[in-house]
């Protein structure tokens, strides 16, 4: 990144700065012969007592001395997608939540607080799209004590990453003691070239509800229960695929859901038995829900992974998915 004015480093930003994306290079190792030094881009989060912090993309929060800062200034927003649909933080915040519904929820202001039996984080977890209408500590202890009468941990699921995420929600909650404990991918992608991909999709089965063999592939459905199938239902219209595996009667080769929403086709559940990997079997499971959301109207694509998730993230790439924000879970430490 370029600091330089004239040849010279200069420090640009103030605490007035607060809100905005800066880019920020500090020293940090003057011993030796020449500094060493660290850059960070991400949303000035906060200015106080001469320390400065950082929020980046990933949702970490970097903690800068004011006396180790070296060259500082405000950067544009980060620069829009060069593929895939356009699309705001706020439109897809939404369109993911209504795919993934709880079995119960009650609004704080404009958080939505959310349960479902524990099954999934998204569904249990506090959805913050504005002012919870409270001083920010008294509202984590509403949140706290809500999830408490249920016998649930409390989480407040966050994003950053894009124009109108939460980097400065995400130091709030690092200030009053919670600690990120997943980081999750939101990608996009146009749709028509997922339902293009060279695929065999004539053993791939549909159905409008998960029937007990798609259960029995899916991972997460370890205690099984109604609370687990109202999430599975819920979404305007809801798909599920699968594959059959080699015997009669037992578990699919591969699964997947899609719920398709306006022009969104969201996708989750893609899983493959271990044994039946490396043959085009997640992919052809995407290829048919994907015709069958273009079938609807759906023009777009999203999907979540984990930031850890390697082999889903090769797969994604290689369907044209790319990144338009990432999403936190915070848990009180």
């Amino acid at each position: 990144m370029e600091f330089t004015m004239g040849g010279r480093l200069e420090v640009r930003i103030t605490p007035a700065d607060v809100g905005k994306r800066v880019s920020v290079r500090r020293a940090a190792d003057v011993r030796g012969e020449g500094a060493k030094f660290t850059d960070t881009v991400g949303v000035l989060t906060s200015w106080d007592g001469g320390v400065l912090s950082v929020t980046t993309k990933n949702g970490k929060s970097i903690r800068i001395a004011e006396s180790t800062l070296v060259a500082g200034k405000v950067v544009p927003p980060a620069p829009a997608r060069r593929r895939g649909p356009a699309a705001s933080f706020g439109e897809l915040a939404r369109a993911t939540a209504r795919a993934w519904e709880p079995v119960e929820s009650e609004l704080l202001g404009d958080w939505r607080l959310r349960a479902a039996g524990g099954f999934t984080r998204r569904a249990n977890s506090v959805l913050p799209l504005g002012d919870p209408g409270l001083p920010i500590g008294e509202a984590l202890g509403r949140v706290r004590r809500w999830y408490g009468e249920r016998g649930l941990p409390a989480y407040v699921q966050t994003a950053t990453g894009a124009e109108g995420t939460q980097e400065a929600l995400c130091a709030d909650l690092e200030e009053h003691g919670w600690r990120r404990e997943v980081t999750a991918e939101v990608r996009i992608a146009a749709l028509a070239p997922v339902g293009d991909l060279d695929a065999d999709i004539s053993a791939v089965r549909m159905a409008r509800e998960p029937d007990e063999a798609w259960l029995s592939r899916y991972q997460r459905f370890a205690t099984p229960g109604p609370h687990v199938l109202k999430v599975l239902g819920s979404g305007p219209s809801v798909w599920f695929a699968s594959v059959p595996g080699d015997g009669p009667a037992g578990a699919p080769a591969a699964i997947g859901r899609c719920v398709v929403d306006g022009r969104w086709a969201g996708f989750m559940a893609v899983e493959v038995g271990p044994e039946h990997r490396r043959r085009g079997l997640a992919t052809a499971v995407m290829t048919a829900l994907a015709r069958t959301a273009l079938d609807e109207g759906a023009s777009a694509a999203w999907l979540q992974v984990e930031a850890d998730n390697e082999g889903a993230r090769a797969l994604y790439d290689g369907m044209g998915f790319a990144t338009h924000h990432r999403y936190h879970h915070f848990r009180p430490a």
